[in-house]
């Protein structure tokens, strides 16, 4: 029977045979007391390869930002996020639940930036009556754009002059980093923080890692300990991460290809409104009145899409450019 092409999210893909025997031969030992060497090379390869002292592994990427969050922030002080921003729409309000940290959200501009008079002008007086500014979050990439490498001088920048710190959720930095033909140490330049996804693009299995100092490094240890996040003999997790950040970092560049060509064809069908994909991810529009019957088409033919009015469709590991041509074909049958 043909496999289905799921095309929902990179969160989709499954562990390479080399990744499985990555997993399979981790030496481990007990991470709450540090003494699992898969996760310690872990951090340590992390916070070399993005250029910080230090690093924590945690269970996923909400978890790693929430970290970061709290250990940045206190209770009553405020981050300022964009409306688009994961850490604000889709973290289930975990820094206000379980920190009383307040988001100030701030409208993002086309190309995923928040403008930086907004930030300047959101930034609250030291006044008794407001929440006190402590950070700035980002996010890179921010639904599959990529933010230019001279907005983040100047973003983190301003942030600084005003005693803020900086965060950036990097869920999918390394696309980032790749579309951009520069360093993971460059794009993560003049964050304080930084929260990498490796169950995205880079195929890990499950788990984040978050960089920081290590003073912060350390607070952020022990708010994952009162989040449930620490883990034993986590080596056979982290040692998927580990080969991630060693061996696919570069081969995210097919999926960015595989994107551009699919968004490409899918512009050609009528009745089509396609965005252009800088990364691995771009969205369709789609006409309401045909969704049900398309639905119905991709189920036969076994093809996995979060269908809406605009649907997003994100390319990865496992969406080879044979099964992007089936689906094209499936398209192009159904819009003639």
């Amino acid at each position: 029977m043909m496999e289905w092409l799921d095309l929902r999210s990179d969160t989709v893909t499954r562990p390479s045979a080399a990744m499985c025997a990555a997993i399979n031969a981790a030496d481990v030992g007990d991470d709450v007391y540090g003494d699992d060497p898969t996760v310690n090379r872990l951090q340590e390869y992390a916070a070399d390869l993005f250029g910080f002292e230090d690093a924590v592994f945690a269970p996923s990427g909400t978890q790693s930002n929430l970290l970061a969050l709290l250990a940045h922030c206190g209770r009553g002080d405020e981050y300022l996020v964009g409306q688009e921003a994961h850490t604000y729409r889709y973290e289930g309000g975990g820094a206000a639940v379980l920190g009383s940290i307040q988001p100030q959200p701030i409208i993002n501009q086309a190309d995923g930036s928040i403008a930086l008079a907004d930030i300047a002008s959101y930034i609250k007086p030291d006044d008794f009556h407001f929440a006190r500014t402590k950070l700035l979050a980002l996010e890179n990439t921010i639904n599959g754009r990529v933010l230019p490498m001279e907005y983040v001088q100047q973003a983190t920048q301003l942030a600084h002059d005003k005693g803020l710190s900086t965060h950036l959720d990097g869920a999918r930095v390394c696309n980032a980093a790749v579309k951009l033909g520069v360093s993971p140490r460059e794009i993560t330049r003049g964050f304080d923080s930084v929260s990498v996804c490796l169950s995205k693009g880079l195929g890990a299995p499950v788990g984040s890692v978050l960089l920081g100092t290590r003073p912060f490094i350390k607070e952020a240890k022990r708010w994952r300990k009162m989040l449930g996040g620490g883990m034993r003999q986590a080596g056979v997790i982290a040692a998927g991460g580990l080969y991630a950040l060693e061996h696919n970092i570069p081969r995210l560049q097919e999926d960015h290809d595989n994107a551009a060509y699919f968004a490409g064809e899918l512009a050609k069908m009528k009745g089509l409104k396609v965005s252009t994909p800088q990364t691995n991810i771009f969205y369709v529009d789609i006409p309401q009145f045909v969704l049900k019957g398309l639905e119905d088409v991709l189920e036969l033919t076994r093809i996995r899409l979060s269908l809406s009015q605009r649907t997003r469709i994100v390319t990865h590991m496992d969406a080879s450019r044979d099964a992007i041509d089936r689906a094209i074909t499936v398209f192009g049958d159904f819009f003639g």
